[in-house]
């Protein structure tokens, strides 16, 4: 099915590695012409070579770090200098913090919050000007499965992520009359390189091999196993997608199943 990506200009914020890579290279391979933003700037060229080679088509890099506000301001007087036009933004930066409640100082709270909800705030909000321009344009954050199954032991990302699918119901409803689109994924557990992190830092704390522990995890998930990023970007690829212009306002699970509720 031709989604009907070709020459759309799509801005990819966490596009160096993960979920975020996966979902930049797919729409790239759709021919959308797309640009990458992370932190780092050797990874992130590495990222575009990477998509480069695989799909053909050349893609942009900038550099920002979307927890430091100048660097908002940054990036879109960059975009604007290049005279873009934004069909999207794909905003797949966040993560999981892991500790017990009272371990938590206000520090940690307040970090994770600007990681996972106040960035994307501030991009939407600086990139808004030129989603308007669009004829109709698309907004898509990650959030995560805990947002709707709260886990313990990781209580500031459980509160977070859940913030972050009030946002998307909010900006949606706000967006819509102005033929914007805003939409959130939930991915469940997903082979990344962060997972991967975990999963060998607990086989080491137990004596057992990386992929014993991620057996144990994939127990929970009704898929019975964790998710390759590409099953992820697949689904973003296509809620971005004029294919998708009736999906609004949504969280759309993509989680093998691990998320039990009925919502």
């Amino acid at each position: 099915m031709d989604l009907n990506l070709k020459g759309q200009r799509i801005l990819v914020v966490g596009a160096s590695e993960g979920i975020g890579h996966a979902t930049a290279a797919t729409l790239a391979a759709e021919g959308a012409a797309v640009t990458l933003v992370a932190r780092h700037a050797a990874s992130l060229q590495a990222a575009a070579q990477r998509i480069e080679q695989t799909t053909g088509q050349a893609v942009e890099v900038l550099t920002a770090d979307v927890t430091q506000a100048q660097d908002i301001v940054a990036l879109e007087a960059a975009w604007r200098t290049h005279g873009h036009a934004l069909d999207a933004l794909v905003i797949a930066t966040g993560g999981s913090h892991r500790a017990r409640f009272e371990e938590l100082s206000d520090e940690a709270w307040a970090a994770n919050y600007e990681y996972n909800v106040l960035g994307g705030v501030r991009l939407v909000r600086a990139f808004l000007p030129h989603l308007r321009r669009a004829n109709a344009a698309s907004v898509l954050f990650f959030g995560g499965a805990a947002a709707k199954m709260p886990y313990p032991n990781q209580v500031v990302s459980n509160v977070h992520k859940a913030g972050l699918l009030a946002l998307t119901k909010t900006l949606a409803a706000e967006l819509a009359p102005e033929r914007i689109r805003v939409n959130a994924i939930c991915p469940g557990r997903t082979l990344t390189r962060l997972w991967r992190d975990r999963a060998g830092a607990l086989a080491q704390q137990e004596g057992v091999s990386e992929q014993v522990v991620i057996e144990r995890f994939a127990e929970e998930i009704l898929a019975g196993r964790f998710a390759d990023p590409q099953e992820i970007a697949d689904v973003a690829a296509f809620v971005l997608s004029p294919r998708a212009s009736y999906i609004v306002g949504q969280s759309i699970n993509v989680d093998g199943g691990i998320a039990r509720g009925l919502l």
